[in-house]
């Protein structure tokens, strides 16, 4: 199956399809608009081709951030080979940060650069990307979102720290 990605027709065919479930706040419609926009076809990485799925709000109206955390956490853990990720966007990312970690088996990262994404998926294997809609320009994002994407987790030492988290996520 072909897509276009930037301007180039891509073979799809024999790549995985992994999913990102995206999903704001009121305050974050607008980047999460944007980013549905410039990854409408998804976006394509090494050997990888990632689906945007939107799990709202549909509209700017006022809605509280922590139901639309959940409703990510929910599509991200249900996801039994753990490969698809998520993005939340609300005013400065901490509420839905906050909300996430709540959850099990996430790893949320509040990120506010380039810098600060890779190191968490490098370091930290986050599954969720938040970020400030308030914080952060779209061009700033453009650039986090293919490093979230991107990078994989690199595990040896930070595995041990990695597993030290969850059974404090279960007390």
């Amino acid at each position: 199956m072909p897509c276009v990605y930037e301007g180039s027709l891509i073979n799809l065919e024999g790549m995985k399809t992994r999913n990102v479930y995206v999903a704001s706040d009121h305050a974050g419609f607008d980047l999460k608009s944007y980013i549905l926009s410039q990854w409408a076809q998804g976006y394509v990485g090494p050997s990888i081709h990632w689906k945007f799925i939107d799990l709202g709000p549909t509209t700017d109206a006022r809605v509280d951030y922590p139901d639309f955390a959940h409703a990510v956490c929910a599509r991200v853990l249900a996801d039994k080979d753990q490969s698809s990720r998520g993005i939340l966007i609300c005013g400065s990312g901490q509420g839905m940060a906050i909300s996430a970690n709540r959850h099990p088996g996430i790893r949320a990262a509040l990120v506010w650069n380039e810098e600060s994404t890779i190191l968490s998926r490098s370091h930290n294997d986050a599954n969720i990307l938040c970020v400030g809609a308030r914080l952060i320009e779209r061009d700033l994002m453009k650039a986090m979102l293919p490093a979230f994407l991107n990078t994989e987790f690199e595990g040896g030492r930070h595995l041990g720290r990695i597993q030290k988290i969850e059974p404090a996520a279960k007390e």
